[in-house]
């Protein structure tokens, strides 16, 4: 889903050793190595608004300012930040990486020089343009210099035992602030009033980033806050999608007094049913597609679960390549499998659940009941 970012990321980032451990940051480095046994150095880019490469590699999650991971074979790392060297303090408890240094020393640092031969570039089309040029005249134009940012969405794919726990903590978080949120709503609250006391509710659980979209037709379309809204909805139907230690979890929660009253939520959620267990590692895209269309028969799929049914979730909201699952499900990916029905006649119904797909079977990271 499309959301709001928010101007400045408040939530608490600082790299946490007993969640993400340094051997997990070696060890991701370790295998872009092995996927180009030539390359000596990487170069790692992310902003504010696009950061999950450099999240992979180095935790950090810039909040003003663009930052960069400069990866070498042998030596030490470096981080590279924006803003000055006013900034370098404040960033210390971000990440792993020890040797800190103001963003604009990074062309100087990579001017061409002694064996380096090859040099990778991630997140290279986030970078402004006279920044990239520099940077790439700087590393030596030429076949030395490869763009390996695909390579690195295909290596974030396979989740590991301490990032589906953060996942799993990103869901707990999300499930109390939808708790919370149906207290607001019972209590008589406006949406504004429900929407926010979920938003603090998910804060005082840790959320590092909090995305939130709701309904005034009944859950035809979402829409981000644009003004204060006092209408007292039920149902109320919402996307809330929570971060902890960098990595997501997404729901789209019914808030009703009574929530059987909305017959296609039940008909979605029984869909959801139906599905996820069929889900196997290996299991082709376009199969599922088709059983949910028919589990959800003879209502219509809704606009906005017919071209996105599944997402990748992970480091980023929207895992990279962003709008494309690929033709089949893979073994180690997370997935927000989305299940929405409309019965042509003004009523709609969308749950989702998360899943970790194996070769055996999945494991559910999210509820897709209503809160």
């Amino acid at each position: 889903m499309l959301t709001m970012h928010p101007t400045l990321l408040i939530g608490p980032a600082d790299w946490r050793g007993d969640r993400m451990p340094q051997e997990e940051f070696t060890r991701r480095i370790d295998a872009l190595w092995r996927r180009d046994p030539q390359a000596e150095r990487a170069i790692v880019y992310g902003t504010p608004h696009r950061h999950a490469e450099l999240a992979y590699f180095s935790n950090v999650t810039p909040k003003l300012e663009a930052a960069a991971a400069l990866l070498v074979r042998t030596g030490e790392h470096r981080l590279f930040l924006g803003g000055g060297v006013n900034m370098l303090d404040s960033a210390r408890p971000l990440t792993w990486i020890k040797q800190l240094s103001p963003l604009r020393d990074l062309i100087e640092v990579i001017r061409p020089g002694g064996s380096i031969r090859r040099t990778l570039i991630v997140g290279g089309d986030t970078m402004p343009l006279g920044f990239r040029r520099n940077l790439m005249e700087a590393a030596g134009i030429g076949p030395g210099v490869q763009d390996a940012t695909e390579h690195v969405w295909m290596q974030m794919r396979r989740k590991s035992a301490f990032e589906l726990a953060a996942i799993r903590d990103s869901a707990a978080a999300m499930r109390r602030a939808c708790a919370v949120m149906l207290a607001a709503l019972k209590s008589g609250a406006g949406v504004t009033e429900v929407i926010s006391a979920g938003e603090l509710a998910a804060n005082h659980e840790g959320a590092q980033d909090v995305r939130t979209l709701f309904s005034l037709d009944g859950g035809r379309t979402l829409q981000p806050f644009a003004r204060r809204r006092a209408e007292r909805l039920d149902p109320l139907v919402l996307y809330l999608a929570v971060r902890r230690y960098n990595y997501w979890a997404e729901c789209f929660p019914l808030l009703a007094l009574w929530p059987q009253a909305n017959p296609l939520a039940k008909k979605a959620r029984a869909a959801m049913a139906a599905v996820v267990p069929v889900i196997r590692a290996g299991t082709p895209a376009d199969e599922i597609k088709a059983l949910i269309g028919a589990s959800i028969a003879p209502c219509e799929t809704h606009p906005l679960t017919a071209r996105a049914f599944a997402q990748r979730m992970g480091i980023a909201l929207h895992e990279p390549p962003h709008t494309d699952i690929g033709a089949t499900f893979e073994d180690g990916e997370v997935y927000s499998v989305r299940i929405g029905a409309t019965d042509g006649a003004g009523q709609y119904g969308i749950c989702s659940q998360m899943i970790s797909v194996g070769g055996d079977g999945n494991e559910v990271l999210s509820s897709a009941e209503a809160p």
